[in-house]
């Protein structure tokens, strides 16, 4: 997307002063200078969108900017990564109690709110395989072990699970389904591979482990193995940590295989809050949510035995892996046995959620969120993110400490339960849905620091308000955050990037929101606009017991400056929009994005031949949406003595894009805009009830989504052009 002229975009310029001088012009003491620290760039004092005179609001952000220290940014990364903290263990009650210490420290009202829910915890995981003479291949999953790692020998490591595994005891042969796709199962179908009573083996990628359990469990298989193949983060990428930052051999990717994409949260209570006084009479059965058959995880040590055994076709053009020989589709030549005992119980979690309340709009909130539980030590999901989040509530609080207070409440919020299924988040937003139809934005970030690489995901309305905050950020390189992303056009949030077509110009792209974290609740369910950020690199150890502060100080951040960074975003982020005369969503940008995802649905229908599909009263509201944001736009820009209505009305229509009715056969998730997709997981599908009925050669469906989207559009329109 083209930067608008309109927008008078802040002209910025970044340099190196004096730490002393920069430091003293700031209001900040010489003791929490820090050497080699870049200033805050200079700015346009009335240029910024949203306010009418910038200048009170530029001196704020400086000062701001001043506080967050790499120094502490580590400090915190390596208390929160003393010690495994999964969610509703004792080591992630300890971390829920010191982010509560901080956020009080800094003068935030903190609250530590718990939520009862359906977890499990491993009591027995195995797994065996055999030849066809009966000769065992291996028995494992084999402990993730590597020399000189400080960390992997705790006993509280938990062993190679999957949360929402089912349980049970099953024996079967193997068939390998690539990266367990739609397509790759539809082609095991086509070679007449009958997977009933079958083993899956599945790579790890392209899609959300869930999606993968999801097919194989319809298909008929009994269990799923799912492992890390060298090919996509192993030593086909570069040198394996602890040489360098790529999965070793014995390293396992854990994850829950919730079916995420029906709805997240926990899986009793979807659109209710699971507080601990909730009756068991409003709790639901789970099994629509949770796959039955076992899935576990292993090592590519682990799955190479397998894998080199099977017999069978070989595997079609794309599906051979890195490991040092051919793949075979099965069945044939192994067999595996699987054990899976998970202990199900509602247990407790604990969200923490700091309060800045506003001056004038105090029940307009603005959300900054991070998830705070791993699977193990998770120094970059999520801790990177909790250190960054906690040197933003640092320079906060600097300022309150000064007198300053937001016009509109400010919540900080640590988030448990994520790696669960986006427990902690779900939980919260399902308590407060009425409060937070006023909520103006929810800042989110996971992996917030993994390598240097900027990236960016937001719903249209603040794209170009992200690019407009790291235009106003500095960078560890001297330049701003927005000028090291524009140069290297990489980025970070991969694995949540959207299927619509990149932006023209010369603008650094800002992805569309899937799933994935903790924004999808705020979005998906309640329709509050929100962005995502995160600062990416070379990153083979998600999810394993060596994603832990020792990798972080080799790979990720060994000075902790995109810590730092990181926590400069967040912050500004959240005291711009808190402190905006008028909102500083950008309509206009939405209506022509929502007009391309209907063209493009309108010829994938064609391609296809799905027929019957009339696209014209969503193209006409689409263009009744885009008049009506041109409308707005001037109001933005040249705004009325009293902005309450405003204001009011701008947030609105993002309200208007949600569909009371939801999606069809999952209706938890409600935005007729963004939704993760079916049968990927993390990645966004636009249009979802449009193209997904495409997609299934469903006319009917496809139609009548067509009809709920054009309503949502016509709502959204009226909405705005009621503005004044």
């Amino acid at each position: 997307m083209t930067l608008r002229v309109a927008l008078a975009v802040l002209a910025v310029c970044s340099f190196v002063v004096p730490n002393a001088v920069w430091a003293q012009g700031a209001g900040i003491t010489s003791d929490e200078a820090e050497p080699g620290r870049s200033t805050p760039p200079s700015v346009a004092k009335d240029s910024v969108f949203g306010y009418r005179d910038f200048t009170k609001q530029a001196v704020v952000e400086q000062k701001f900017l001043a506080v967050p220290s790499a120094k502490l940014a580590g400090e915190e990364l390596k208390t929160l990564t003393a010690e495994p903290h999964m969610a509703a263990t004792p080591g992630d009650r300890k971390t829920a109690d010191y982010v509560a210490q901080k956020f009080r420290a800094a003068g935030l009202e903190t609250e530590i709110v718990p939520y009862r829910v359906l977890l499990n915890q491993p009591k027995v995981v195995k797994v065996e395989a055999v030849d066809a003479a009966g000769r065992q291949l291996m028995s494992g999953p084999t402990r993730e072990h590597v020399e000189k790692d400080p960390f992997d020998n705790n006993p509280d490591v938990v062993m190679p699970f999957n949360g929402s595994s089912g349980s049970g005891d099953v024996t079967g042969d193997v068939v390998y389904a690539n990266y367990g796709r739609l397509e790759d199962f539809d082609e095991l179908e086509k070679q007449h591979i009958d997977l009933h009573g079958k083993i899956v083996v599945v790579r790890y990628g392209a899609n959300f482990r869930g999606v993968k359990v999801y097919i194989a469990e319809k298909r008929g298989a009994a269990g799923v193995l799912i492992y890390s193949d060298p090919q996509d983060d192993g030593f086909f990428k570069g040198d394996p940590y602890p040489m360098g930052p790529w999965r070793p051999e014995s390293g396992v990717q854990r994850g829950s295989v919730q079916f995420l994409f029906k709805y997240p949260g926990d899986p009793e209570t979807p659109n209710v809050a699971s507080t601990a006084d909730l009756p068991d009479s409003a709790r639901v059965n789970p099994e629509g949510n949770q796959p039955h058959i076992i899935s576990i995880p292993l090592s590519y040590e682990d799955a190479a035995p397998i894998l080199k055994a099977m017999k069978g076709p070989s595997v079609p053009q794309g599906w051979q892996g890195s490991l040092p020989f051919r793949y075979h589709l099965g069945p044939g030549g192994v067999k595996v046995h699987l054990v899976s005992q998970q202990d199900y119980q509602r247990r407790t979690i604990w969200d923490v959620v700091g309060k800045i309340r506003g001056t004038e709009s105090p029940d307009s909130w603005v959300v900054v969120g991070n998830h705070r539980d791993a699977w193990v030590y998770g120094a970059v999901d999520p801790n990177s993110g909790t250190a960054a989040m906690l040197e933003a509530v640092h320079g906060v609080g600097t300022l309150i400490r000064e007198g300053w207070k937001p016009k509109r409440t400010i919540l900080f919020c640590s988030w448990d339960a994520e790696e669960e299924g986006l427990i902690g988040s779900t939980e919260w937003v399902e308590q407060h849905a009425d409060q937070l139809k006023n909520a103006v934005a929810y800042f989110n970030t996971d992996v917030a620091v993994s390598g240097p690489d900027f990236g960016a995901s937001a719903v249209p309305s603040l794209k170009n308000f992200m690019r407009e905050v790291t235009k106003s950020v500095p960078g560890p390189m001297g330049n701003t955050v927005y000028q090291e992303w524009r140069s290297n056009r990489h980025g970070s949030n991969e694995h949540r990037a959207s299927n619509a077509p990149p932006q023209p110009g010369d603008e650094v792209h800002v992805s569309d929101l899937g799933s994935g974290s903790d924004f999808t609740p705020f979005l998906q369910h309640v329709g509050v606009p929100s962005t995502d950020v995160g600062s990416g690199g070379p990153y083979g150890v998600y999810h394993s017991v060596f994603d832990n502060y020792a990798w972080f100080t080799l790979n990720a951040d060994p000075h902790f400056v995109y810590l730092q960074q990181m926590a400069r975003v967040l912050g500004i982020e959240a005291l711009r929009m808190a402190d905006a005369d008028v909102l500083p969503y950008d309509y206009e940008a939405y209506a022509r994005e929502v007009k391309a995802y209907i063209e493009s649905a309108k010829r994938k229908a064609e391609d296809t031949k799905v027929a019957g599909l009339d696209f014209a009263p969503a193209l006409a509201a689409v263009a009744k949406f885009a008049s009506a944001a041109e409308h707005a736009h001037k109001l933005q820009l040249s705004p009325p003595a009293d902005m309450a209505q405003l204001n009011s009305t701008l947030r609105a229509t993002e309200t208007a894009l949600v569909s009371p009715a939801g999606l069809p056969n999952r209706p938890w998730y409600k935005h007729t805009i963004y939704a993760p997709g079916e049968y990927t997981g993390y990645a966004a599908v636009v249009i979802p009830g449009v193209n997904e009925a495409i997609e299934a050669k469903d006319a009917r469906t496809a139609a009548a989504q067509l009809l709920v989207l054009t309503d949502c559009l016509s709502r959204a329109a009226q909405t705005l052009e009621s503005a004044h």
